[in-house]
């Protein structure tokens, strides 16, 4: 067994503990300006958190690149779990702290509608959010190791086992028969964390998802010509077809974009797999279109959720890339927030979903949560 393998295993079989940040892998890039944006931006979700435990924002779908309402305003299952994470994030825990009673009052709400299937659902929401919050669960488990939350956890992690399809992957609801990258990833990180604190999750389920990820890349042969201009890639919406990417689906027709390119070193390295050319050749795919991707989306949810996955991908790489991405991802996030300590989110959510995803960006350089450790 190789290094790496063996590093994979001790990692899934670690219970998940509360511990001190550990910056020292760039403690000059967690500046003062930072930790108050951070700061500020937890304030915010604090505020705007709902008496009952959960955050109203837009639940709805992607539709191209616009974002198809089905229901305003509304409790939303996937945005909660991920603002409960960011305060985790931060070092915050039920209970305890600033922050304790909100991530408490948050994980009733979540416990409070899984469904006897296992399915984590409120208002239409879909697997994206029944990923988070079994993520979320599993965060919550490994810290406070609650009989209850085990109990949930189980259930949802039983649901997302069961619906994986014979592509090896999934899809916007349980047991489809298609799949899809972006569902794909958001399943196979609840897993990876769900077994580090010791729900039995099959190697079978991750290595099925492993095979998905491998078919869905971009070889340089259906890549075509290359075409890296910024007016093409604007004309096409950032949609390209090039070597080292990631595709949507299977079929030879769907989209790479950098969000699902980040989505598939992300699932990966939660499969354990960290030294492999096709990583390589996806980060220099993400290092060419990085800028033009930012430009383009800034305040679209397709950033907030290409950045969630692509910060967790750089700060695994470490070395070189991670010192290189997070500084101008840090400095954007800096430049965009706003007065209240919100970031915006002109397509997708609302500002919860935009503030959720942008602090825990921010301090993912802490450490503070083994899901988004090395």
């Amino acid at each position: 067994m190789n290094v790496n393998a063996r590093l994979a295993l001790i990692m899934l079989a670690t219970p998940l503990v509360a511990q001190e940040p550990r910056v020292a892998i760039g403690t000059d890039l967690v500046t003062p300006e930072l930790r108050v944006a951070a700061e500020e931006g937890l304030r915010y979700l604090a505020e705007t958190q709902h008496p009952d435990g959960y955050w109203a924002q837009d639940i709805g779908y992607k539709l191209n690149t616009n974002y198809n309402i089905t229901k305003s305003n509304s409790a939303h299952i996937g945005v909660t779990s991920l603002a409960l994470i960011s305060f985790m994030a931060g070092g915050h825990l039920p209970q305890r702290g600033e922050f304790g009673d909100n991530i408490e009052r948050g994980l009733n709400y979540v416990l409070n509608h899984i469904h006897e299937s296992g399915y984590i659902t409120d208002n239409g929401s879909r697997m994206y959010s029944h990923a988070f919050a079994t993520l979320f669960l599993a965060e919550i488990y490994g810290m406070t190791h609650r009989r209850d939350v085990r109990r949930g956890l189980q259930t949802s992690v039983n649901l997302i086992v069961d619906s994986q399809n014979a592509e090896g992957g999934w899809r916007y609801k349980p047991f489809a028969r298609e799949s899809d990258m972006s569902i794909t990833v958001c399943q196979v990180l609840a897993l990876r964390s769900a077994r580090n604190v010791g729900i039995t999750v099959s190697a079978r389920t991750i290595h099925e998802a492993e095979n998905y990820v491998r078919k869905s890349r971009m070889s340089a042969r259906r890549s075509g010509r290359s075409n890296r201009s910024r007016r093409g890639w604007r004309q096409r919406g950032g949609y390209l077809n090039e070597g080292g990417a990631f595709r949507y689906q299977l079929r030879n027709e769907s989209r790479s974009t950098v969000p699902l390119t980040a989505a598939g070193i992300t699932t990966l390295h939660a499969a354990g797999i960290y030294d492999d050319p096709i990583i390589n050749q996806a980060f220099d795919f993400l290092d060419s279109q990085l800028d033009q991707f930012n430009d383009y989306y800034t305040g679209h949810y397709f950033f907030y959720y290409g950045h969630y996955y692509a910060v967790q991908a750089y700060f695994t790489a470490g070395g070189r890339r991670w010192l290189d991405y997070f500084p101008k991802i840090r400095d954007r996030l800096l430049r965009e927030r706003r007065a209240n300590g919100s970031w915006p989110c002109n397509t997708g959510p609302g500002e919860a979903f935009a503030t959720a995803v942008a602090t825990l960006i921010l301090q993912i350089p802490y450490q503070y949560l083994p899901i988004f450790q090395r």
